[in-house]
């Protein structure tokens, strides 16, 4: 096993996979004890790793601003250079991503090749990704087998105390006065519900999300709050607008640092297949994940949370046949799904694995 002595994991992408690198991020400081082991991650989930055990530095690709354009990119290339890595892991694996750790001159570059510059690597792995035979952290953990570490590096099994996201102590005290001004307690079963999704053919129908919190009302008394990023507002509000209880909604006015503190807090959290289901995993908060889109490289197996007790509510793999996409009748490249597909998970099959997890908590 080569002795390496600094170590850069690039992992510029969205939240979930953030949150799911880390597993790896420990095998590494395991195996290379004395490496200064640095982590290049995108300003939108630089909050979730801000005071991570096992990593010695944080870099950040800012590329709508400070690295934005040919001149920033090469201002962090220099950047990098000036560091003298000797090791990249590259898991974001982007023609930004593959050509700045070849221009920073990172002598053993580690990665899934594709079409996107993945000659640059000098170990790369095949990628088979898009199948979805495993799950994203043993994807992660592959990509590490190959520098020879040896096999009691790594668990069998991973689980919700593998995973790890920084709390803010300021984020923190925003939550609790949110609590304190809304009457909210810790005895008060709390559910978040966050109904967004990057892809439209991920977003479970905001009606039957509307049903479910009339159910959770009748059923248990629980106070809801909805959640998710400002791109997300119309869906809470129309969920809003088919509810006759009160929710809080938080829709697009906290920060990812506040929704970490607000998860920790929540008795469960009801989602779409999205990044807030694996921070809420990672802080032993229950999970119903919603995957309407059970496909191959996108599917449970690839993206459940790491919680033993949450649930994974899917589309039948039968079924998918059904799937379809319809473009939107204007002069913009939006598509929205078959409406009818996005129906096949009735809101019953929710409602039972919320009745599950009411049971076991």
């Amino acid at each position: 096993m080569e002795d390496y002595k600094n170590i850069l994991v690039v992992r510029t992408d969205r939240i979930g996979d953030v949150v799911l690198t880390n597993p790896a991020i420990e095998v590494l400081k395991k195996a290379y004890p004395k490496a200064k082991v640095s982590l290049l991650v995108s300003p939108s989930t630089q909050v979730l790793v801000e005071d991570h055990p096992h990593l010695d530095e944080l870099i950040v690709d800012d590329r709508k601003k400070v690295h934005k354009g040919l001149g920033g990119f090469i201002q962090l290339a220099l950047g990098l250079r000036s560091r003298k890595f000797d090791l990249a892991i590259i898991y974001h694996t982007k023609r930004r991503t593959n050509l700045l750790c070849f221009l920073a001159g990172i002598p053993m570059r580690v990665g899934y090749k594709n079409n996107k510059f993945g000659f640059l690597l000098t170990q790369p792995l095949f990628d088979d990704r898009n199948k979805g035979r495993k799950h994203e952290t043993q994807y992660c953990l592959d990509v590490l087998r190959v520098l020879g570490i040896p096999m009691d590096f790594f668990k069998e099994e991973l689980d919700e105390t593998d995973l790890f996201v920084s709390v803010n102590e300021a984020s923190e005290m925003m939550i609790d006065r949110f609590f304190k001004q809304n009457n909210i307690t810790t005895t008060d079963r709390l559910v978040a519900i966050h109904a967004g999704a990057s892809d439209p053919a991920k977003r479970w129908p905001e009606v039957f999300f509307a049903d479910i919190i009339e159910k959770l009302f009748d059923q248990y008394g629980t106070k809801i709050v909805l959640i998710g990023d400002a791109d997300t507002r119309g869906i809470s509000r129309e969920i809003f607008s088919l509810t006759k209880q009160p929710v809080f909604d938080l829709t697009g006015m906290i920060t990812l640092s506040e929704l970490v503190s607000l998860l920790k807090r929540c008795y469960i959290l009801i989602s779409n297949d999205s990044g807030p289901v694996h921070v809420a995993a990672s802080l032993n908060t229950p999970v119903i994940s919603i995957f309407t889109r059970n496909e191959p490289g996108i599917n449970p197996t690839r993206w459940c949370p790491i919680n033993k007790k949450s649930r994974v509510i899917s589309v039948a793999p039968d079924k998918l046949e059904a799937y379809k996409k319809k473009k939107v009748v204007n002069f913009s490249k939006a598509h929205k799904p078959d409406p009818d597909y996005l129906k096949l998970i009735p809101p019953q099959d929710v409602l039972e694995a919320v009745d599950s997890l009411f049971k076991l908590c």
